[in-house]
């Protein structure tokens, strides 16, 4: 655009022209058709003649011109014979260059002149100009109220027009307060469309204020008559015709003119477009009626209508979805198991679960089964499962994080009478995706919240039933859409949360959490790579070795995930990033000391913190379950001088503190078989402590570990060293199972335990949940009493103690070391 730009001119200073302002000066002539400009008004013009294209382009640096009106419009090459004798210096603030070889010219009147003797006939007229000055009128109530009337005819003509700025009434009003008469009347004149030329040309001649005052009067009651007597007419001649046939008699002559001319308006186009749409959209023949009903509603209506917009919003929305759009082929099984191997290490069965589903899914292709729900703690792959399943089936990806949705809207949609309505988020992110079979990931699906705007778990039941979702109507829409072709995935940390019947209608895949081993492997496959390059720092830059990432493993993180792995390992290679960044581009090897200096010291004492606190009698160790994974519980038992009381502090539930009890009554019945005096609580007060008080801790799992810490504090003997268990009691002192078996075990064996108590009926637990890799170098005992638990926690002998202190001796020197 710049190149179109002549010039651009700055308004000269009228201080600048001396004294006696532009008298005696000779000046090019602009001669213009029906058009008179004014002082102090800018007024944009239309060169096209070639002698008015060469008057512009021969101005220098002086940009001064006389604009002045023909007598008759009609002639091409006006002589100075047919110009009027008055006209008006104007300075040209800006000159375009038109497509069509024309100029565009921005002018701004500063005087009125009269013209003289031309000087100057071809190419383009000169004459001398002398300034014409204004008589102005004596102050008095006369002129007051001359000027008042002028200026409120003035503003209701402006008012009443729906052509004329309202603006206009502002700039008129300080115009009067600022006690010019002569330019209100220049201003008034060069604004109404009303006047003609000639009007205009003797309101310019008319040096005396006051007349022109008394001019601009006349036809300003003259124009208001006008309008009140045209209102009068329109409102007698709307009365007569209904609104529906004038509008359609005048779309019809405005269809008959723009087909004669071959053109078509911007609203004839836009709705054309929008029947297109709708037309290639594939849409159900109902919803297509739908549509089309809306578009012939939106032809009628003027763009200025309050309901156009939304008409047109929701005729889009329609006309956009996928409707027929797919972008899956036929399942390919090997592929899709390729691709679980490439992107999941391990996870054997929940990848043969998830080939299994799809298996069905090639083999009847329309199956309403259920919906796939990965329940885990945080960190091990569930989001990512869902993408390499979108991969595998070469469809699109969509994903909703449901974490702290209240509002039903966001599911199902606002209704179109709302303010600002919008689809909910299940038919946002299909217009998004283009498909109408995109995998869709409801993740964090046991957040979801609930209050007064309503239960998204009760809008989702008819978007995950596969017996409902063919005709999910979305309340924008109010149009049923075919979800079946979806692919639904949701994620859980817990499933207590999720209401029971949202909970039947998926299929619960569980990923527990992985194993030092397993999060070696996944950290040399995935991590380390994918660290280094969002870093921006070369393979060859860094190397972990192997005893490195275990270091960072066992005494750095306690999850069952990989998240916080992964946080630490991009922590050393962005260190490694400002080392480079600082000029040493030498290559690091990771160690023990250098892990220390980035990550600083030990996080998680995991084998040592056992070793440490059952040194003495009355610890035990736990195992629980949590929504993040499996952790250790530390249970400790103290006594002292009393009358047989019994405390339990910890910030334990009402369950925990029952198998305290329980396990206290088991003990007291049981106090001979365990080399205790029956009466031995009459002197004594006992209290058990479950540290990280800050923590709500509840559940039954605890049981056998309370009554070991009792019966190790009772007899001053410490339990074995490295040694878990977990199992619920009864007060005959049988031991009953519990779930969350595999986080369990898993969560002792990242604690380095070496010996796991599991109540006997969880054996079935553990041949299905953990494979031989997972138990290496752990021993499970199984017990159905609690005497078998106190067997194997609890040393019998001195040989035994002497053993076990041996352990906790190289344990502890271990971690010195």
């Amino acid at each position: 655009m710049a190149s179109d730009f002549l010039s651009i001119i700055h308004p000269s200073d009228p201080n600048q022209r001396g004294e006696g302002g532009s008298d005696g000066r000779t000046l090019p002539i602009l001669p213009v058709r029906d058009t008179v400009l004014f002082p102090h008004a800018v007024l944009p013009l239309t060169v096209g003649r070639e002698s008015s294209i060469q008057l512009i382009q021969s101005l220098g640096e002086d940009k001064a011109i006389v604009v002045v009106a023909q007598r008759d419009a009609r002639m091409d090459s006006p002589q100075p014979a047919d110009l009027y004798a008055y006209g008006t210096v104007a300075t040209i603030h800006k000159v375009v260059k038109m497509p069509n070889q024309s100029l565009f010219v921005f002018t701004e009147g500063t005087e009125r002149v009269k013209l003289g003797e031309f000087s100057q006939i071809e190419p383009f007229m000169v004459a001398r100009v002398e300034a014409v000055e204004e008589v102005q009128a004596a102050k008095g109530p006369e002129l007051e109220a001359l000027e008042r009337n002028v200026s409120t005819g003035f503003q209701q003509i402006v008012a009443a027009s729906p052509t004329l700025s309202d603006e206009l009434q502002a700039i008129a009003t300080q115009i009067l307060e600022s006690g010019d008469s002569g330019r209100l009347v220049d201003f008034i004149s060069s604004s109404l469309p009303f006047l003609s030329t000639t009007d205009k040309q003797e309101l310019l001649e008319t040096p005396d204020v006051k007349s022109r005052l008394q001019r601009i009067n006349k036809h300003l009651v003259k124009e208001l008559e006008v309008q009140q007597l045209r209102n009068k007419i329109q409102s007698e001649v709307q009365d007569s015709v209904q609104q529906s046939q004038r509008d359609y008699y005048l779309r019809e002559q405005l269809k008959a003119i723009q087909k004669e001319l071959g053109e078509m308006d911007e609203g004839q186009k836009d709705i054309e477009e929008l029947r297109q749409k709708i037309e290639a959209a594939g849409m159900p023949e109902e919803t297509k009626k739908e549509a089309l009903k809306e578009l012939n509603r939106l032809s009628r209506m003027s763009p200025m209508a309050a309901d156009y917009s939304l008409t047109r919003n929701y005729i889009e929305w329609l006309a956009v979805l996928p409707w027929a759009t797919s972008t899956g082929g036929e399942v390919d099984i090997p592929k899709a198991k390729e691709i679980l191997d490439e992107d999941h290490y391990d996870l054997k069965k929940v990848k043969d679960r998830i080939l299994d589903y799809l298996s069905v899914r090639r083999l009847k292709p329309d199956m309403k089964g259920p919906i796939l729900c990965f329940v885990g703690p945080p960190g091990v792959g569930k989001t990512s499962l869902g993408r390499s399943i979108a991969r595998s089936l070469g469809r699109k990806f969509q994903r909703i994080s449901l974490g702290g949705m209240h509002d039903e809207a966001e599911i199902r949609g606002h209704r179109r009478t709302y303010i600002g309505a919008l689809p909910g988020q299940i038919i946002q992110n299909l217009r998004r995706a283009g498909a109408n079979d995109p995998v869709f990931m409801l993740d964090e699906i046991d957040k979801l919240g609930r209050d007064f705007r309503g239960d998204p778990s009760s809008a989702l039941l008819e978007t995950l039933d596969p017996e409902q979702n063919n005709s999910f109507r979305d309340n924008y829409l109010d149009q049923p859409f075919d979800l079946s072709k979806v692919l639904f995935i949701c994620t859980a940390n817990m499933l207590d949360p999720i209401p029971e019947p949202l909970r039947d209608r998926m299929e619960i895949i569980e990923l527990q959490g992985y194993t030092e081993e397993e999060k070696r492997h996944i950290a040399f496959r995935y991590l380390i790579p994918r660290q280094i390059k969002e870093n921006g720092i070369k393979p060859e830059d860094i190397e972990f070795p192997e005893d490195a990432v275990s270091y960072i493993v066992r005494h750095y993180t306690r999850e069952a995930g990989v998240r916080k792995l992964e946080q630490l390992i991009g922590t050393v290679c962005r260190k490694q990033a400002r080392r480079i960044a600082e000029g040493n581009t030498d290559k690091i090897v990771i160690t023990r000391e250098i892990i220390h200096q980035f990550l600083g010291g030990i996080k998680v004492h995991v084998d040592t913190e056992i070793a440490e606190r059952t040194s003495r009698a009355g610890v035990a160790v736990g195992l629980a379950w949590t929504p993040a994974g499996g952790d250790i519980l530390f249970i400790e038992a103290n006594r002292m001088k009393g009358k047989g009381g019994f405390t339990m502090t910890g910030q334990i539930g009402e369950v925990m503190q029952e198998s305290m009890q329980a396990a206290l009554t088991w003990v007291r019945s049981n106090a001979k078989s365990v080399g205790l005096e029956e009466d031995f609580t009459k002197d004594v007060d006992i209290h058990i402590h479950v540290p990280a008080g800050a923590i709500p801790k509840d559940g039954p799992s605890a049981g056998v570990t309370m009554a070991t810490a009792l019966v190790s504090l009772l007899t001053d003997t410490r339990v074995h060293p490295l040694t878990a268990m977990t199992g619920e009691i009864t007060l005959s002192g049988n031991v009953l199972p519990v779930g969350g078996i595999k986080e369990k075990f898993l969560a002792a064996k990242r604690a380095g335990v070496k010996h796991v108590i599991l109540p006997a009926e969880n054996r079935q637990s553990v041949e299905e949940d953990l494979t031989p890799e997972q138990i290496d170098g752990v021993t499970i005992h199984y017990a159905s009493r609690i005497e078998d638990v106190l067997a194997i926690a609890l040393p019998t002998s001195t040989t035994e103690q002497a053993s076990d202190d041996k352990v906790r001796e190289e344990v502890l020197q271990h971690a010195d070391a």
